[in-house]
């Protein structure tokens, strides 16, 4: 069962590739419209330039796709509001660019009311508008990725798919569905495995910003040295090797959602940086002076404690109470154990799709297995699990040698139970857990220095207290 009433939505239509390079040039003066259209194609681009707001906002009704539209304000026919309008109204995605003298600047800044991407001023510097329009192609590109992954989504789960009936993942399912029309940050909490980043985009993709980017971070994988970059980007010569200004997560995510997973992980001097862009929606790119303001929602994603981090000083108390607006806990699997036949069925059938093996199944028993195992990588590992399993199996039937588990050896409490002797008193089961770990310790020692003396530094006790040790254990041959 999904998580909300079964529905087909239709996935968006990419744009053509084409449409990412094709700019629409709305200028009525013959000279600087050539201009135009010779430095957008000098950047490989395509340059189609029209000299009337009427003609523009024709062949914006018509369904002509563009990467971004470059309009001077002052036009004859109709005007750059016009096609403004015209343009946000045929397609919202697209960035429109208004072109002002200085007399008209006003003008400008109702533009950027009504939707406008950004304005430049006449006489057109060069350079500023070719960063203005690298960032329209990026920010188009990330939407047209967004929509690709938003169609991935669909295919492979479903919109969105959270597959369970169990209490608790239900209740989690209602408090996504209070949150998602908001814009409160949400912190995910659970497990590795658990799915933390699929209900990220769930809530994403039922809220207002769902037609808008979805930009997830990791970070626990980008180096500390990087990850300031990634997240605000740097103006150009800002650092050794910024050949040109770089766009970081937080202002490609702008007017979405981004999502920062494994937030614990960041450094101190970093918590400090998103803290004041949680509190006033603007950073500086590194290297540069003037803020950039950013409109989004944040969602957070950790399986650490925070709260415990933040007793130890390892995470900001006032960064965390800023996260932890609304916290959805997500249950680790061996919690919702009601769920495992239901999320089985559904990896077997999808699986089965993946490998071209149709009719693919699992058999009673091997589901047994299934349900008695721990699960210590949650979802994620249940996932891999069918995967191999429906590659080595014969017959279609994955049975119970397919899986490669063995539920006795499920938890780490029953495989101690396994290995050591818990009869008699607490003391005398005490005793005998410790002489066993003795022993595991000198043997791995001796393994790793045969030198008696070299084996004893290795675990901090005197050569002396090392021989009697092995004496007492028993061990006193072994080198």
């Amino acid at each position: 069962m999904g998580l909300y009433p079964a529905s087909e939505p239709r996935p968006p239509t990419p744009d053509p590739p084409t449409a990412m390079k094709r700019l629409l040039i709305v200028e009525d003066k013959e000279s600087l419209a050539l201009m135009l259209k010779e430095t957008v194609e000098a950047e490989g681009l395509e340059g189609e330039v029209v000299s009337s707001g009427s003609d523009a906002t024709r062949r914006l009704a018509e369904g002509r796709r563009y990467f971004a539209v470059l309009t001077d304000l002052r036009l004859p026919g109709a005007d750059g509001i016009a096609v403004l309008k015209q343009a946000r109204e045929s397609d919202p995605d697209c960035p429109v660019i208004v072109m002002t003298a200085f007399a008209t600047i006003d003008n400008a800044v109702e533009a950027m009311k009504l939707g406008a991407y950004d304005f430049v001023q006449k006489p057109i510097d060069v350079d500023h508008l070719l960063i203005v329009l690298r960032r329209c192609r990026e920010h188009r590109e990330l939407l047209h990725e967004n929509l690709l992954l938003k169609e991935e989504f669909q295919r492979r789960y479903g919109l969105p798919a959270i597959v369970g009936e169990s209490p608790r993942i239900v209740e989690v399912s209602q408090e996504i569905q209070r949150v998602a029309p908001t814009d409160s940050t949400v912190l995910v909490q659970g497990e590795s495995g658990t799915g933390k980043e699929l209900f990220a985009r769930a809530i994403h993709q039922l809220s207002r910003r769902r037609d808008r980017p979805f930009v997830a971070i990791n970070c626990a994988a980008i180096p500390s040295t990087l990850i300031e970059n990634e997240l605000f980007g740097h103006e150009k010569g800002s650092f050794t090797g910024a050949t040109a200004r770089q766009i970081g997560k937080f202002e490609l995510a702008d007017t979405g959602t981004i999502f920062l997973d494994e937030i614990g992980e960041l450094g101190a001097d970093v918590q400090s940086k998103i803290l004041r862009v949680l509190q006033e929606r603007r950073f500086e790119r590194i290297g540069g002076n003037a803020p950039v303001d950013v409109d989004i929602r944040v969602i957070c994603a950790t399986n650490r404690d925070l709260g415990e981090d933040v007793r130890t000083g390892r995470f900001r108390e006032d960064l965390f109470f800023r996260v932890n607006v609304f916290p959805v806990t997500i249950p680790p699997l061996r919690a919702r154990k009601e769920d495992i036949d239901a999320l089985t069925d559904f990896f077997v059938v999808r699986i089965a799709r993946e490998l071209g093996k149709q009719g693919l199944r699992i058999s009673d028993s091997a589901r047994a297995l299934l349900r008695a195992y721990e699960w210590p990588g949650n979802i994620r590992e249940l996932e891999n699990c069918i995967e191999r399993a429906g590659i080595l199996c014969d017959r279609n039937t994955i049975e119970d040698r397919d899986l490669k588990l063995v539920p006795l050896r499920a938890s780490a409490d029953e495989a101690l139970r396994e290995a050591l002797d818990l009869s008699g008193t607490l003391s005398e089961a005490g005793e005998r857990a410790l002489r066993s770990i003795e022993r595991l310790k000198i043997a791995d020692a001796l393994r790793s220095s045969p030198n008696r003396n070299e084996a004893a530094a290795l675990l901090g006790i005197a050569p002396r207290t090392l021989a009697a040790k092995m004496k007492e254990l028993g061990m006193a041959g072994e080198s």
